[in-house]
């Protein structure tokens, strides 16, 4: 091991035998929070889509039948109940259990809450994707083959109304974690951040639009119509991400410094 990872396994509280790299130190808290959210995603996604293939031919072309209440309207109500309830919960949990000390944060613990807050943007990016992609093209396919009869169909109740608020639940939680965890974004908001989770939650004002549109007008179903541009201007809020990794990066460049000093001044001080 080099000096340099020595003083950032030093410098992070690893001690002993036990050689610690800085690929741990940086991954571990990350894939910890990652991987079992993104998890989740994929399987919720998959079996989504197999229920569609399953339950949307033969009970979701009328949404006036009681085949439809029981197969898709239940499936709409366990939605909203559990992925807002997990919102509520997460957030408050977030919020009330704020560090109110940040102003003394040690360089290797911001470091950490680092790693863990860019594990919750890839399970974010990750969710983001099935929602403005996979579901979203999925449903231009079906209302292309089938004409909506009213806002809740199969391919809707899947994609505005689980994986949309899937992804603003993340989107949320990136935006309260760096501001209750992390000293630079407590002390100002910052516009990247809040651009790319407000951006795509304001997706959800233009499904009310959007469907408002299609109960008066009988549109065509393509990507150009009108109805239609809130969805790509919102998209791109996704340019934020760019910005807001030229923030990370930045940070990380200066803690690794003050991560590395401290480490040589302990050793400093144990072998003295």
């Amino acid at each position: 091991m080099s000096a340099r990872a020595e003083d950032i396994r030093t410098a992070v509280g690893h001690t002993g035998d036990t050689a610690t790299s800085p690929s741990e130190i940086v991954f571990k808290p990350m894939l910890r929070i990652a991987l079992p959210i993104m998890a989740v995603i994929l399987v919720a996604a998959i079996a989504g889509r197999y229920y569609q293939q399953w339950a949307a031919w033969q009970h979701g072309l009328d949404a006036t039948t009681a085949d439809f209440e029981s197969y898709w309207m239940r499936l709409f109500y366990a939605e909203t109940v559990v992925i807002w309830g997990a919102s509520l919960v997460t957030w408050t949990w977030l919020w009330m259990t704020r560090d109110r000390n940040l102003a003394s944060l040690a360089p290797s613990e911001e470091f950490r809450r680092y790693m863990v807050w860019v594990g919750i943007i890839m399970a974010y990016v990750f969710a983001l994707y099935f929602a403005a992609s996979y579901f979203a093209e999925e449903d231009a396919s079906w209302h292309q083959t089938v004409v909506r009869d009213t806002s809740f169909t199969p391919s809707h109740i899947i994609l505005f109304y689980g994986s949309f608020p899937a992804y603003i639940l993340l989107g949320g939680t990136m935006l309260l974690y760096s501001m209750t965890r992390l000293p630079v974004y407590a002390r100002r908001i910052s516009v990247t951040v809040l651009v790319a989770v407000v951006g795509p939650f304001l997706i959800m004002p233009n499904v009310a639009y959007n469907e408002w549109g299609y109960a008066f007008w009988a549109s065509e179903e393509i990507f150009a119509l009108p109805l239609h541009w809130g969805f790509v201007v919102f998209g791109w809020a996704a340019l934020a991400f760019g910005g807001l990794l030229v923030q990370v990066m930045n940070r990380l460049g200066t803690l690794v410094p003050l991560i590395s000093g401290d480490g040589v001044k302990d050793s400093q001080a144990k072998s003295a």
